[in-house]
């Protein structure tokens, strides 16, 4: 195939009509999209002083949406893994079953739960609808925002998508999650001016949308698996109700919690494959070490604190710093969500009490709070919406010790 060929077609028989004036001018930004996937930008240095470099917000949000795929691809695992042992223990369960997807799984690959493939598509079945409606959908947002402004389409919508998606329960309504992508990407971020422009990170203004609107569908006992009539508490769950002690006498073990065997969110089980997709945003430069170091730094202090300080009634009190890192959304949070470039802090000491203030607030609401185990999500919009407040102090700090040195 002649890759040149293609390029001279789109450049001199498509691209004409589409340009200002052109019959399909309000495409443009569809276009755009589309040829710069496939080929470099062709855009002309007319200016002497530049840089020249390969690496563009399209290649880095590409690069931030590769790295999710390592807990993507355990949590579609073990998210057929956990339904499978169900089924395994419990033959009425699988009579009871029904639906498209139990017949599509039945009919391909079957419930063995040694079976890796077959749990890898059973996950897959059910976590493919959620991603496909919300890349549709938000795309579809992303197009017309696109056009009626006429620009091109924002590339940080991959990693909204990817990021939003890697957070639901697999069983939740599509059409909530249609819903849910809609609020985080129009009022989350359009209604600001776009990618770059939003103060709090969007993909997590969706999920907290669902959140507070639908809670049955976002939260409890009965969500977390995809065996119809089931409840299983997540680990987070049943440690709000009875600490560590509960965790262990359900028989899963830190080392459990850590590798990501446990009913939960396709995104957020493992937290050994986090660190591994996360790492590597930190060795590219991507992801700010400042704001992950002061998110365990936060969290850690914290904890331990409360440890200390122990209490007779709430077991939570007693739940160490390594247990808070492994369970619910806070590894995920903490090297995905936190991290965002547009709605974290930006100067150095300001990523640090970003970061901190985070891991302060996860183990606050996930200590104190009564009613809500998880804390994560409310945490990070937390600090999103104090992240210019930071910045703004930070930098009058530094005008201030710049103006004494030229006062002495």
């Amino acid at each position: 195939m002649n890759f040149q060929k293609i390029r001279d077609h789109l450049e001199q028989k498509i691209k004409p009509h589409l340009h200002k004036g052109g019959k399909y001018e309000k495409w443009y930004a569809l276009y755009e999209a589309v040829d710069t996937f496939l080929y470099r930008p062709g855009l002309v240095t007319k200016s002497t002083a530049h840089v020249r470099d390969a690496i563009d917000i399209k290649r880095i949000m590409i690069l931030v949406w590769l790295c999710a795929f390592p807990p993507m691809l355990f949590g579609l695992w073990n998210a057929g893994h956990q339904a499978n042992l169900l089924y395994a223990a419990s033959p009425d369960l699988l009579a009871a079953q029904g639906g498209w997807r139990f017949g599509l799984v039945q009919s391909l690959v079957g419930f063995d739960p040694n079976s890796i493939l077959a749990c890898f598509v059973h996950g897959l079945v059910w976590f493919l609808p959620v991603y496909a409606v919300t890349f549709a959908v938000g795309g579809f947002w992303e197009i017309l925002f696109a056009s009626i402004r006429r620009h091109e389409i924002n590339e940080g919508f991959f990693v909204t998508s990817i990021l939003f998606a890697l957070t639901l329960p697999v069983t939740i309504p599509l059409w909530q999650v249609a819903l849910g992508i809609s609020f985080g990407v129009v009022l989350g971020k359009e209604v600001f001016g776009g990618t770059g422009k939003n103060f709090i990170n969007p993909a997590l203004a969706g999920r907290a949308f669902l959140f507070f609107a639908y809670p049955a569908s976002m939260s409890g006992a009965a969500i977390w698996t995809t065996v119809d009539g089931y409840s299983g508490a997540t680990a987070l769950g049943m440690a709000k109700d009875g600490g560590v002690a509960a965790l262990t006498q359900h028989g899963l073990s830190w080392t459990d919690a850590f590798l990501g065997f446990m009913p939960g969110a396709v995104g957020e089980t493992s937290t050994l494959a986090i660190l591994l997709g996360g790492g590597l945003l930190l060795l590219t430069g991507i992801a700010a070490w400042r704001i992950v170091a002061g998110v365990m730094l936060g969290m850690m202090v914290l904890s331990g604190l409360f440890n200390l300080m122990g209490s007779a009634t709430n077991p939570m009190f007693a739940m160490p710093w390594y247990w808070h890192m492994v369970l619910g959304g806070f590894a995920f949070g903490m090297m995905y969500m936190a991290t965002d470039p547009v709605s974290a802090a930006m100067t150095n000491a300001g990523k640090w009490a970003f970061g901190i203030i985070i891991g302060l607030m996860v183990v606050m609401i996930r200590v104190i709070n009564p009613a809500y185990p998880e804390g994560m999500m409310l945490a990070i919009l937390f600090g999103n919406l104090f992240a210019p407040l930071i910045d703004y102090f930070v930098m009058q700090a530094n005008i201030k010790r710049r103006a004494r040195r030229r006062v002495q």
